[in-house]
Order: C-alpha cells, then sequence, then structure tokens
C-alpha cells in the first residue's frame, strides 16, 4: 500500500494552479530546476535541439500538456483522403483536459508550403482549452493570432495554407529535434522549450522554485552589491556565495548519477 502511494505521488500531475505558478518563470529558470531533480541527461534531453522562433514573446511563457499532431501543407492527397480530418482532430483536442500545448510536426520540412495556424485555428484551439503551439513549419495572421492570445513558436511566417490538413494526431511527434509524447508537460518561451519526463512532474514546481531562491540568495545578490568593493573583496563575495550556492543545492537535492558534483566544486559559470 505505501509503494503504491509513493508511486502514485511520484507520477502525480500538475494541477492548473500550479501550472499557472510554473507558468512565472522562464524556460531556463525551469530548466535550471529539473535538471537537479531528474535521472536524464539534462545537457541533451528535455529540450528543443534546433531554434525556435517566439513571435508572442510579450506573452511570455506557457505551461501545459502536449496534444499532437502531424500535417504536410504540401501534399494535397490528404484533405481528399479524409475530409473530415479537421472536424475529427478538434475533437480530439477538445476531449482532453487542459491547459494544452499543441505540439505539430511539419512532414515538409525543410520546405515551406503552408500553414495550419493562422487566425481560425487559433481562435478554435483557444476555445477547446490550449494555450499555444509549437510547429516546426509556418504560422501567419500574426496579427490575429496575437489578438486571440495564442502563443505560437514555429520555425517561420508564410503566404498561403496550401493543403494544411490532419495526417494524424495523438501520436509522438519530432520537433525542433525533440521527440514529444502526447501528454508530456511543456514549458516554453522565447528562449526555445522544455519537455518534462513524467517521473519528474511532481517534484518540479518545488525544484524549480528552490534553485530560483538559492540564486537570488547566493550568486545573484552577490553579484549586484558589489559597488564600492575592491576587485578582490567583491572575487571574495563570489567565492563565499558560490560555495554557498552548491551547499544549499547538495542538502536539498540528491545529485542524479550523471551529474554528480565532486565534493568542493563550483557550479558552472553562466
Amino acid at each position: 500500500m505505501a509503494a503504491r502511494k509513493k508511486d502514485a505521488e511520484l507520477h502525480r500531475r500538475l494541477t492548473h494552479g500550479e501550472l499557472l505558478q510554473l507558468k512565472r518563470w522562464n524556460t531556463p529558470t525551469v530548466c535550471n530546476g529539473w535538471e537537479k531533480i531528474t535521472r536524464h541527461d539534462a545537457a541533451r534531453e528535455g529540450f528543443n535541439l534546433e531554434e525556435t522562433h517566439d513571435f508572442m514573446p510579450h506573452l511570455g511563457s506557457m505551461a501545459g500538456y502536449a496534444v499532437t499532431a502531424v500535417i504536410e501543407p504540401g501534399n494535397p492527397r490528404h484533405p481528399a483522403d479524409n475530409p473530415q480530418g479537421w472536424c475529427e482532430y478538434w475533437h480530439y483536442i477538445g476531449s482532453l483536459p487542459g491547459p494544452k500545448i499543441v505540439v505539430m510536426q511539419d512532414l515538409d520540412k525543410p520546405k515551406t508550403f503552408g500553414a495550419a495556424w493562422g487566425e481560425v485555428n487559433a481562435s478554435i484551439h483557444r476555445a477547446l482549452g490550449c494555450v499555444g503551439v509549437i510547429v516546426d513549419g509556418a504560422i501567419r495572421d500574426l496579427d490575429e493570432m496575437n489578438h486571440a492570445g495564442f502563443k505560437a513558436l514555429a520555425r517561420r511566417l508564410c503566404v498561403s495554407h496550401a493543403h494544411a490538413h490532419p495526417v494524424r494526431w495523438n501520436c509522438p511527434v519530432t520537433v525542433f529535434g525533440r521527440r514529444v509524447e502526447p501528454g508530456q508537460l511543456i514549458h516554453a518561451d522565447k528562449h526555445g522549450f522544455l519537455v518534462i519526463p513524467p517521473e519528474d512532474e511532481a517534484r518540479l514546481l518545488e525544484a524549480v522554485c528552490f534553485m530560483d531562491n538559492n540564486e537570488c540568495n547566493t550568486l545573484i545578490s552577490a553579484g549586484r552589491s558589489s559597488s564600492g568593493l575592491t576587485t578582490a573583496q567583491a572575487l571574495a563575495r563570489l567565492d563565499q556565495a558560490a560555495a554557498d550556492f552548491v551547499r544549499a543545492a547538495d542538502e536539498k537535492f540528491t545529485p542524479a548519477p550523471r551529474t554528480r558534483r565532486p565534493a568542493g566544486a563550483r557550479p558552472q559559470c553562466r
């Protein structure tokens, strides 16, 4: 019974309120917390490997659970094969709890023939509980998507929708070099996006909050309070702050095997 209870807690989904708290930080800050609790290689896994373009940076960060789809706007066969594809796909989106982030793979990549995303789909997906989209293709109607409050990370803008049509959905996709499974937690902003493994969800918010406070209480405060100090005094203060930062993190977290730090090691500069 105790083992089942512990397993359930480890795989607990975040509430909407917790996601709203997570949304207050930028994605690098969330990554700082995630790397302290994961057993994955935080230097290679989780984040986008190719450059993204955030066309609504003023909307801030977004956090939600992935709903996935594949498109191929350059292929006219798909609308003919399944004329009801959009309606069927929208019903899939509407069947799942939010907040949701659409993760859409464009099979035309690296070419771009058309966009599935504009004023219409932004408005529809907002009504269905989605907060934004990550698509490794194009978007259009940029001003109208902004007016809808729908965030988009994409490769580029384009003019046409071409033959944009859902090919398949609720399936694994690969966007910007990162594989995403339906239902995975995603945090995204102008820096890129982070895909959280299910086993790391339950501890994520606490880890992010702790590491953000840890930076503010040590390295950042030391760096911003050096006015009037000599270089030697400033360096001494930074050395002490670095030691305090490492000690606090090590006391809070059990280092994952791949990221275990030798005793006395300083944090990486950034």
